[in-house]
C-alpha cells in the first residue's frame, strides 16, 4: 500500500524548513546535545534563547522542535496563549496526546480541576467547618472558623476565581474544612486550592511513562518574557527540586524570550543549562536569505541590510516582495507594510493582509469574518497569508509579528481613521454574535465562569476599544471589576487587554488605565486594583457599588474582615439592594464572631431573595450557631422544602436536633445528607456525636475515621477522634490525634485542654499541667479546663489553687440572662 499523501500543513511547514537560513551554530549545538546521554557532563538539560523583539526567536525553537522530532523525540511547544501554569499543563497534554500518548490520568485531574473550580466559583450552598467539641465551655470563637471559610454567593467570597492557597493562608484550615464538606475527596480540595501541587507530579509520572517509550522528551517554552512570570518558578521547582516528584533525565527545556534567565533563580547552575543569545543576522546570513528569495543585485541588498539592522522577519518580509532597486525598499519598520503592499499586484490579497492584522490572532472562522472577497478564493487567500514570513502559528490560531503588525496597524490608522473605527466595530459585532450564541446554552450566573465566553467577551471588548476607545472604557472597566472576582489569571487578561488596545489604537485615555491597572496587579492583585478603580472613578460608574463589594471580597479572601465589613458598607451607601455585599458582610461578620449582626444582614438578604433556598439554610445555619435550635429548625425546614436535595441543609438541621436531644430525627437527617453525599465529612463527624450521645464508641470511632480519611489536616476532627480515644481509655492513641490537632491549629484551646486530660490519666502530670494552662490562657472563661486543671493541682498537692479553679469554675457556670 502506497505512503499517504502530506497535508497541506506538512507541505508548508516542509517548505518553511527548507528555506530556514541562518542559526547555524546555535542548531548544531542543540543537535550535538542529543549525542550525549543524560548522566554525560557535556548534556544540557535546559536552553534559553534570548534576544529582542525581531531576532527570530520563535523561527529558531521552531525549527528546534523539529529536530528533536527527527532524533524520535516527543514534543509540546507552549506561548503566550496560556495564562497559567495549569493551562500549560492542559497543553502540553494535549500535544502530547497528538502524539499517540495520552496522557489520561492528567486529562482526568484538568477535567476535575475545570469542574470542581467552577463549583467553587458558583457554589450554591454552604462550606462549613463544624463549630469545636464541648469542653470549650459554649465559646463562639470556635464557630467563628465555621463561617469564615463560607462561599457565600457565586462568584463572591473566599472561593471566588481559582483559589491560591498563599493567598488565603490565614485561616487556610478553615477553608479546607469547608471545601471539604463540599467535595467528594481531599484530592479535589487541593485541585481547588492549589492545583500546581496536584497536577504537576501527576505531569511528571505521565512524561517519565512517554518518556521509557521515546529517546527524548522535549519541552517549548516561548514568549518568556510573558509566560515566565507564572512558569519560571515553577519550571525550576520541577526541575532542581524533589517537590513534585522526579522528572524525567531523557528531557529537554526550552525557553525563549527577550531576557536572559533570572541569575539569582538560574545562577547556580550553568553546567546544566545553556544560554543561546540572538542578535540580528550577520551579513552572511541575511545575504543568504535574500539570494534565496531571488534578490541579487548589490545596491537592492545593501539598502536591505541597511534598513532592516539584520532582522530576520523584516529582512524575510522584504525578501518576499521581490525587490528590484533599491528605491523598492522603504524603511521597513515604518512603511514596510506599505512597500510590501506595493509589491504585491492581486489587490485581493492586499487588502487581505491589511485586514487580517486588524484581529490579534486569527483562525479560519476570524479571517472570513475579517476578509472582504469572493467565497471562492477565501480558501486560497488564507493559504497564502499562512505562507507569509511575518506570520507564525500559535497552536490552532495564527498571529502576525509584531515588528509587522504595528506598522500595519499604524498604516490603517492614520490612512482612514473612520474606515479603521468601522472595521473594527465590523469585527467587534461578529464576536459579539458568537458571544450570544455561547449565552444561548448558559444560564446568566455561568458566563464568566465558561473559558469560551470569556475569551469572546475580550476580543469583543478588544475590538470595541480600538473603534471608539472613551465610549468603551466604561462597559471595560465594569467587565473588569467582575473579573477581579474571577481569579488573578482572568484579571490578568482583563488588564493585558488594556494594554494591547491602548498601545495598539494609540488611545491615552486607555494607555493611562492600563498603565496603572499593570503595576496595581503586579503590587498585590485584585485588591490593588479595585482600590485604583475606585481612587480613580469620577462619581456616576455604574460599576462603583459592585467595586467595593469585590473589593470586600478581596479583603476578605486575605483575612481583613473589619475592612471588608466597611468596603461592603461602601457598595450598599451606592446600592442599598446589591445582594452580593449583603453576602459579603454577612461572611465578613460571621468570622468576627459577629453573629447576630450577620444575621440582621441575612434578614435583608432574604427580603431581596425570598425564594432563594441558600439564604434559608444559611440563615439556619445561623440561628444553629446561636443556640436558636427552633428558629433554626423553622428555617431548615423551609429551605428543603425549597430544596430537598441540599446535602448541607440536612447535615445542620440533624446538627440542630442533635443539640435538641432529638436522636432518631437527627439520625435520620445526618443520614440523608451523607446519601446525597456520601463522603461529606463534616456530616459525618457530626453523626460521631450522635453515636457518642448513644454509648456507641464503635460507631463514633467509624464516622470519626472515615471523615479523617477524607480531611486529614482537620484540625477539629483530629481533636474529635482523640476526644474518642481518650474517653475509650486509649490515651496514648488520643495523644497523637491531639498532636497533630496542635501542629494544624497551635492556638486550638480545646485540643491543649484535651491532651492535658489525656497526659495527666498517663501520670505526666507537669505537661497535663502546662497544656492545661495555656488552655485557659487562650480561653480564660473554659470550664471544662479549669476542672480538669483542679484535678491535676490537687494530685500535685496544690489544694488552694485547685480550690481557686474550682470556684472559677462554678462561678462561670451560673446561669445568665443573656439570650
Amino acid at each position: 500500500m502506497g505512503q499517504a499523501r502530506p497535508s497541506m500543513q506538512e507541505l508548508i511547514g516542509r517548505r518553511k524548513r527548507a528555506g530556514f537560513v541562518g542559526r547555524s551554530d546555535e542548531r548544531a549545538a542543540f543537535r550535538r546535545n542529543f549525542d550525549f546521554a543524560p548522566d554525560d557532563e557535556r548534556h544540557r538539560f535546559l536552553f534559553h534563547v534570548h534576544g529582542n523583539a525581531g531576532v527570530g526567536k520563535t523561527f529558531l525553537i521552531r525549527e528546534l522542535e523539529q529536530l528533536s522530532r527527527d532524533r524520535g523525540a516527543l514534543t509540546a511547544f507552549v506561548d503566550e496563549s496560556v495564562g497559567s501554569v495549569t493551562e500549560a499543563l492542559a497543553a502540553i497534554s494535549r500535544q502530547f496526546a497528538a502524539q499517540g500518548h495520552k496522557f489520561k490520568e492528567l486529562e482526568r485531574l484538568l477535567t476535575t480541576h475545570r469542574d470542581r473550580r467552577h463549583e467553587a466559583e458558583a457554589a450554591t450552598a454552604a462550606l462549613l467547618e463544624p463549630e469545636p467539641r464541648e469542653p470549650s465551655g459554649g465559646s463562639m470563637a470556635v464557630a467563628r472558623a465555621g463561617l469564615a471559610g463560607l462561599a457565600l454567593v457565586p462568584g463572591v467570597g473566599p472561593f471566588a476565581g481559582a483559589l491560591d492557597a498563599a493567598q488565603l493562608a490565614h485561616g487556610a484550615d478553615r477553608l479546607r474544612a469547608g471545601l471539604s464538606a463540599r467535595f467528594r475527596s481531599q484530592e479535589d480540595v487541593q485541585l481547588v486550592l492549589a492545583p500546581d501541587r496536584v497536577l504537576t507530579p501527576v505531569l511528571l509520572g505521565e512524561l517519565a511513562d512517554a518518556a521509557s517509550e521515546a529517546p527524548w522528551i522535549v519541552l517549548f517554552f516561548d514568549t518568556y518574557e510573558r509566560t515566565g512570570l507564572f512558569l519560571d518558578g515553577w519550571l525550576h521547582q520541577a526541575m532542581t527540586t524533589e517537590r513534585y516528584g522526579a522528572f524525567p533525565a531523557n528531557a529537554v527545556v526550552v525557553t525563549a524570550g527577550q531576557l536572559p534567565l533570572a541569575h539569582a533563580r538560574w545562577g547556580g547552575l550553568t553546567e546544566f543549562v545553556t544560554e543561546v543569545p540572538l542578535g540580528p543576522f550577520t551579513e552572511t546570513e541575511a545575504r543568504r536569505l535574500l539570494a534565496d528569495k531571488g534578490v541579487h543585485d548589490e545596491p537592492v541588498v545593501a539598502e536591505v541590510l541597511r534598513l532592516t539592522g539584520g532582522l530576520p522577519v523584516l529582512v524575510s518580509t522584504l525578501a518576499e516582495t521581490r525587490l528590484a532597486d533599491p528605491a523598492d525598499v522603504g524603511d521597513p519598520s515604518g512603511t514596510a507594510v506599505e512597500r510590501f503592499l506595493k509589491w504585491e499586484q492581486d489587490p485581493v490579497r492586499r487588502a487581505a493582509a491589511l485586514a487580517c492584522a486588524l484581529p490579534r490572532t486569527l483562525d479560519a472562522d476570524v479571517f472570513r469574518a475579517v476578509v472582504e472577497c469572493p467565497e471562492e478564493e477565501r480558501d486560497g487567500l488564507y493559504a497564502w497569508l499562512k505562507r507569509m514570513p511575518f506570520v507564525s502559528e500559535r497552536g490552532d490560531r495564527m498571529q502576525y509579528h509584531d515588528l509587522v503588525r504595528a506598522p500595519m496597524l499604524r498604516l490603517q490608522r492614520r490612512q482612514s481613521p473612520r474606515g479603521w473605527a468601522r472595521h473594527h466595530t465590523r469585527i467587534a459585532e461578529t464576536f459579539a454574535s458568537w458571544r450570544e450564541q455561547a449565552e444561548a446554552d448558559l444560564e446568566p450566573g455561568e458566563f464568566w465562569n465558561e473559558e469560551d465566553w470569556r475569551e469572546l467577551r475580550l476580543v469583543e471588548s478588544y475590538h470595541l476599544l480600538c473603534a471608539r476607545p472613551r465610549a468603551a472604557l466604561p462597559g471595560v472597566l465594569a467587565d473588569l471589576v467582575t473579573a477581579c472576582d474571577h481569579g488573578e489569571d482572568v484579571l490578568r487578561r482583563w488588564v493585558q487587554l488594556l494594554a494591547e488596545a491602548g498601545e495598539d489604537a494609540d488611545a491615552e485615555v486607555i494607555r493611562t488605565w492600563a498603565d496603572g491597572l499593570v503595576e496595581a496587579l503586579a503590587e498585590s492583585g485584585a485588591e490593588t486594583v479595585l482600590r485604583l478603580l475606585l481612587e480613580r472613578a469620577r462619581g456616576p460608574e455604574e460599576w462603583r457599588a459592585r467595586a467595593w463589594a469585590a473589593r470586600g471580597d478581596a479583603l476578605a479572601r486575605g483575612g481583613e474582615q473589619e475592612r471588608a465589613v466597611k468596603a461592603y458598607d461602601r457598595a450598599l451607601d451606592l446600592d442599598p439592594e446589591l445582594v452580593s455585599a449583603y453576602r459579603g458582610k454577612v461572611q465578613a461578620r460571621s468570622a468576627l464572631g459577629d453573629y447576630r449582626g450577620a444575621l440582621d444582614d441575612l434578614r435583608r438578604v432574604l427580603e431581596l431573595e425570598p425564594d432563594n433556598p441558600y439564604n434559608v439554610f444559611l440563615r439556619g445555619e445561623h440561628q444553629r450557631i446561636l443556640g436558636r435550635y427552633d428558629e433554626a429548625i423553622q428555617d431548615l425546614d423551609r429551605g428543603i422544602r425549597l430544596d430537598p436535595n441540599q446535602e448541607f441543609a440536612w447535615a445542620s438541621r440533624g446538627a440542630a436536633r442533635l443539640s435538641r436531644g432529638e436522636l432518631d430525627e437527627a439520625l435520620t437527617d445526618l443520614n440523608r445528607a451523607l446519601e446525597l453525599k456520601p463522603d461529606y465529612a463534616w456530616a459525618l463527624a457530626r453523626r460521631a456525636r450522635l453515636w457518642r450521645a448513644r454509648g456507641d464508641r464503635a460507631g463514633q470511632l467509624a464516622d470519626l475515621d472515615r471523615a479523617l480519611a477524607l480531611q486529614p489536616d482537620w484540625a477539629w476532627g483530629r481533636c474529635e477522634r482523640g476526644d474518642a480515644l481518650r474517653v475509650a481509655g486509649r490515651d496514648e492513641e488520643a495523644l497523637v490525634d491531639y498532636d497533630r490537632a496542635l501542629a494544624l491549629d497551635p492556638e486550638y484551646a480545646s485540643a491543649y485542654a484535651s491532651r492535658g486530660a489525656s497526659r495527666s490519666k498517663l501520670g505526666r502530670h507537669e505537661e497535663a499541667l502546662a497544656d492545661l494552662d495555656r488552655a485557659v490562657e487562650l480561653n480564660p472563661s473554659y470550664v471544662w479546663a479549669l476542672e480538669r486543671r483542679a484535678t491535676v493541682h490537687r494530685r500535685l498537692g496544690a489544694d488552694d489553687r485547685a480550690a481557686a479553679d474550682e470556684r472559677l469554675a462554678a462561678r462561670l457556670s451560673l446561669p445568665t440572662t443573656e439570650p
